[in-house]
């Protein structure tokens, strides 16, 4: 079945069905059928339709929905997209009454309704799988306690901080990434329906009441952009890709530290692999995975936005190809959301101490606190670093003599500087952590950020 076919005269050639044909909007198939309840709704009180056709296609759609959501609908080999799905059954039910839901609609402002819908309500679930991905970050910062790790610039240890330090950095990336999508939902929550093709209907529609009776918060205000226009999807995707950046970041330190090498901390089994060859490996696959699927997310977001980039107004068939790229990218970050998580909440974590190199900022910073100037501090601090490597020694060798030496505002009371923990407090780090698990636990307990 199709929605166009009047005018032809044979039917569609076999080949050219399958290369037109998309099943990825069947899961459009229940926001569908609640724009098409909205729509048929409005007909009714406009008085295009009679109250009992509204009231027969209302059932019928009423009908299918359930199916929907019971998962007993049946796609046909016939159904070009998810539209022509709901209207042919439809027909199954009512007969040629069905006909009449297509009234003062096009594809083109339906498509574009039901991309809205579903986004919007995707934002919603993605929002809640951060905002739960952050609460076990803000929990695993509590139970490391004050355990003292390096913080790498360059990959390499410059200071001391605390291990809740490092993992709530993350908790932070991710509120921003929230952020994000409450921004998308405002400019998801716009009605299109009512456009048509591109240039509204002569028939006396309620766009508003259409957008009322659906939730949104707005309508469209120019019927060739509301069309013709993907930004909003574009947008979503690239708050996914986002996302699923900072998820691939922290992905890439989990597998650092799960090194012997790094040795920070041991996955549960639940959450790791083996090898099919080498019995001593337990592997971190899922973070692996989960660095390597934000690739092919970054890829839908650049295919989306050069999908647009040559388009004339309004609508044309090329945006087809963004649904299954927007889809993708969500399903993707679905997944990694809860694997990351779980993976997380299990991970032990046993980090060794620092190396002793850094705390070399706190003993410049002494000799400046002495009035010392910071780049001759800089300097006296790095050739005594340079002296201990070339003996062989780190900082933890050092004694009262060889530090004085190095520079003459130094006491022999600075050798308590080379304690990491000390460093931690000296530069308020535990206080900053304590306030910061009292931000975010806030921020979770408020509920879930929506737009507006």
């Amino acid at each position: 079945m199709t929605l166009w076919g009047g005018r032809f005269q044979e039917p569609p050639d076999e080949a050219m069905w399958r290369f037109t044909v998309d099943h990825a909007d069947r899961r459009l198939l229940g926001v569908d059928i609640e724009g098409s309840l909205a729509h048929v709704k409005m007909l009714g009180r406009v008085g295009i339709l009679s109250s009992e056709q509204a009231g027969r296609l209302v059932e019928g759609l009423n009908v299918i929905l359930e199916e929907s959501e019971s998962d007993r609908f049946v796609f046909a080999v016939t159904d070009e997209d998810v539209h022509t799905a709901v209207e042919r059954r439809l027909h199954e039910l009512l007969g040629p009454v069905a006909g009449k839901l297509h009234t003062g609609r096009s594809r083109n402002d339906q498509i574009a309704l039901d991309m809205r819908l579903y986004l919007k309500r995707a934002a919603l679930d993605r929002i809640g799988q951060i905002r739960s991905l952050v609460g076990v970050l803000v929990q695993v910062a509590e139970e490391a306690g004050a355990a003292v790790v390096p913080v790498y610039t360059h990959l390499q240890q410059a200071q001391a901080i605390p291990l809740a330090h490092h993992l709530l950095a993350y908790a932070w990336m991710l509120r921003r990434d929230v952020e994000r999508f409450g921004g998308a939902m405002t400019r998801l929550d716009v009605s299109p329906l009512g456009a048509g093709a591109a240039g509204g209907s002569s028939l006396p529609l309620n766009p508003q009441a259409v957008a009322d009776e659906l939730g949104m918060a707005a309508v469209f205000d120019n019927s060739i952009d509301a069309v013709g226009s993907r930004d909003v999807v574009a947008e979503y995707t690239f708050c996914v890709a986002q996302s699923m950046v900072t998820l691939s970041r922290l992905a890439e330190e989990l597998v650092l530290w799960a090194t012997s090498e790094f040795d920070w901390l041991t996955f549960s089994d639940r959450y790791s692999t083996g090898s099919s060859a080498l019995p001593q490996k337990k592997n971190p696959d899922i973070a692996e995975l989960v660095r390597g699927k934000s690739a092919r997310v970054i890829g839908d977001v650049a295919a989306i936005l050069v999908l647009q980039k040559g388009l004339p107004m309004a609508y044309n068939r090329d945006l087809q190809e963004g649904k299954a790229a927007v889809f993708h990218a969500d399903d993707v970050l679905a997944g990694a959301l809860e694997v990351l998580a779980g993976m997380l909440a299990g991970a032990e974590f046993h980090p060794p101490e620092p190396s002793s190199w850094v705390v070399t900022l706190d003993l410049a910073e002494a000799l400046v606190g002495r009035g010392v100037p910071f780049r001759e501090a800089h300097r006296s601090v790095g050739e005594l670093v340079a002296r201990l490597l070339a003996q062989g020694r780190d900082l933890s060798s050092l004694s009262a003599e060889e530090l004085i030496s190095s520079h003459e505002s130094f006491r022999p009371e600075d050798l308590d500087l080379l304690d990491s923990s000390g460093s931690v407090r000296r530069h308020r780090l535990d206080r900053q952590v304590a306030d910061q698990i009292v931000k975010l636990q806030d921020w979770l307990d408020s509920g879930p950020d929506t737009p507006g």
